[in-house]
């Protein structure tokens, strides 16, 4: 693990650094995560303003609904890059950070073919964002293409149930075991009393503890039965994940019950209320101007609030106070005419008050109601999930993920799914939960035997037209033949389960005989019954390209491609033969190039 990032708020240990890259005015790398938040902040803000400032920008790839290879980042500044450079940048100081850690470790460590990677992403990621991540990390020299299998992609939510299944009891905190009528947090209890019977009923079996203890599965494990349903939450800085998994024995493989679900309800959805609360105050042309003009101080101000953020409780009592920097204040009253104390007694936000001492004073109601957007979309999704048929029966819920450190979101989610007599539970280094589940899953790809298909996925191909039961308007006369056009042959259905390894087979014939290269449209929507490619919902998400070598002349006949691909893992993935030859045929499916 990281012993300790640099930089940071004093006083504070940081066991992560924040999304935050800086890049000179060249474009050249300078610095990543705290380093870069302090150095940026400390420029002289006319020299700032040709530094090129990133933060946060990990879930743009996620909102951005035609992710290319081209897509744009923008910088504090206004200017922007492509946004596959500004991630390359970040994961090559990952990489080298990283491999510096190593080698003061061992100092022998060959240079290549050591390292499997692993990259966590959100489970509600598409395609094309799983593929932008590869790319990225190819552009940053962690792994060559030709030694892709070294760089696994993992799922968050994933990464995080194989985490908790290795935990202890006392590793863990139960949040529905809190003294009656205490209502505090700090005094939950260890989830191990509630678990002492189903303990004793297992000491008397020496044989299934001694089994589980030789497969790495961790004590709460030991009282689960096989075909135990729980869900993870992974509530992190974009994103809320959810994932149901259900164990399986003897070998304590987990089985996917449902789609992965989830949405844009991350920690960072509160410093945008805080963002829109200042608009309200003072005006939105004003803080968009001032994040401009003066974005060193902009980094202040959002230092301020995040330290705040930390502190806040359900049931803290006294207001909390944070500090304008002086080039606020300045700014403003240029700006404006008049001070920022005279914008507050005039906007109708009445639980945030000017303290004498030259803060912003907010109400901790005031602070908590920024949490509410956010934190409800976190209860309605998890909510939604548990009404779901196919998920019945679960009584356990992990809240992992940095996001799950706040006491706020803690509480409201036991106070909301607590009376459904669902347990929730937190790990008690939430924060590294996915981080130390990703090494996990990197040393045991196969863990997750079961997935479910996100997605209907298929081509477009041409049946025998059959009158009655096709639209005539997709009828094609060709040769003499009637044909229906655009029908969806679908590969795999939306929700349908997928192991691993399990493969979907299809076979392609070129259409002329020196053809070097096939390409097929795959197309895909949210409802299993899509019949057309036309019909509502149903969309080109990618291409299967088949590279062919030349043919040798030995087969006079049809040239058929056979074409394997496997759903069933964390990034879909083909493979491909000539037939003919039973040599592989070079295969990629192509997720980014709409």
């Amino acid at each position: 693990m990281m012993r300790k990032w640099e930089g940071g708020d004093p006083g504070v240990a940081h066991q992560k650094t924040p999304t935050c890259l800086l890049l000179t005015p060249e474009g050249a790398f300078h610095s990543f995560g705290y380093t870069a938040r302090d150095y940026y902040h400390d420029l002289d803000p006319e020299e700032a303003r040709d530094w090129l400032y990133f933060e946060k920008f990990k879930m743009k790839i996620h909102s951005t609904t035609d992710l290319t290879l081209k897509t744009q980042l923008e910088a504090v500044n206004g200017k922007k890059m492509p946004a596959l450079e500004v991630f390359a940048h970040a994961l090559r100081f990952f990489k080298e950070h990283a491999l510096q850690e190593l080698r003061e470790q061992c100092p022998s460590l060959p240079e290549k073919d050591t390292v499997r990677w692993v990259l966590t992403v959100p489970a509600i990621w598409k395609q094309p964002a799983k593929q932008f991540m590869r790319e990225a990390a190819y552009l940053a020299g962690l792994v060559s293409r030709e030694d892709a299998e070294q760089l696994l992609i993992a799922l968050e939510p994933e990464a995080a149930s194989v985490y908790c299944r290795k935990l202890r009891l006392h590793q863990l905190l139960d949040l529905s075991s809190r003294a009656p009528g205490s209502g505090r947090l700090g005094e939950r209890r260890s989830i191990d009393s509630s678990f002492r019977q189903a303990r004793e009923q297992l000491r008397r079996s020496r044989h299934s503890r001694t089994f589980l203890v030789e497969s790495g599965v961790g004590e709460l494990w030991a009282e689960m039965q096989a075909g135990d349903r729980y869900v993870v939450a992974d509530c992190g800085g974009g994103t809320v994940d959810l994932t149901v998994h259900q164990l399986e024995q003897p070998h304590g493989t987990l089985k996917e019950l449902y789609k992965a679900s989830g949405g844009p309800y991350g920690a960072v959805g509160v410093d945008l209320a805080f963002e829109q609360l200042l608009g309200r105050i003072f005006g939105e042309d004003f803080i968009t101007t001032f994040k401009r003009q003066r974005p060193a101080a902009w980094v202040d101000l959002t230092i301020a609030f995040e330290a705040r953020k930390r502190t806040a409780g359900p049931h803290r009592a006294g207001a909390l106070n944070i500090s304008l920097p002086f080039s606020f204040i300045d700014f403003y009253r240029k700006q404006r005419g008049h001070n920022v104390e005279t914008a507050l007694r005039r906007s109708s936000v009445n639980f945030v008050k000017w303290s004498s001492q030259g803060m912003l004073r907010m109400s901790c109601e005031a602070m908590n109601e920024l949490f509410q957007p956010t934190v409800s979309g976190i209860i309605q999704h998890i909510e939604a999930l548990l009404a779901r048929p196919e998920v019945q029966g679960v009584k356990l819920l992990f809240l992992v993920g940095g996001f799950a450190e706040s006491a706020v979101l803690q509480h409201a989610v036991q106070a909301a799914l607590g009376a459904r007599g669902l347990r929730v539970v937190v790990p008690h280094d939430v924060g590294l939960t996915i981080l130390k589940g990703a090494v996990l899953f990197g040393q045991a790809p196969g863990v997750v035997r079961v997935r479910r298909s996100p997605l209907t996925y298929g081509v477009g191909v041409l049946n025998r037209f059959v009158a009655g039961r096709h639209p005539p308007e997709k009828l094609l006369v060709r040769d003499g033949r009637r044909w229906c056009t655009d029908v969806f042959e679908r590969f795999v259905a939306a929700e349908q389960s997928v192991a691993l390894g399990e493969e979907v087979r299809r076979s392609y014939c070129p259409a002329r005989p020196g053809q070097r290269r096939v390409l097929i449209n795959l197309y895909c929507c949210a409802a299993e019954d899509a019949r057309f490619i036309t019909d509502p919902g149903v969309r080109k998400c990618g291409a299967l390209s088949l590279e062919l070598e030349p043919s040798d002349g030995a087969s006079p006949g049809r040239r058929e491609i056979r074409a394997a691909m496997q759903f069933g893992d964390t990034e879909i993935k083909v493979t491909a033969v000539d037939v003919s030859t039973n040599r592989s045929v070079r295969a990629a499916i192509d997720f980014l190039s709409n």
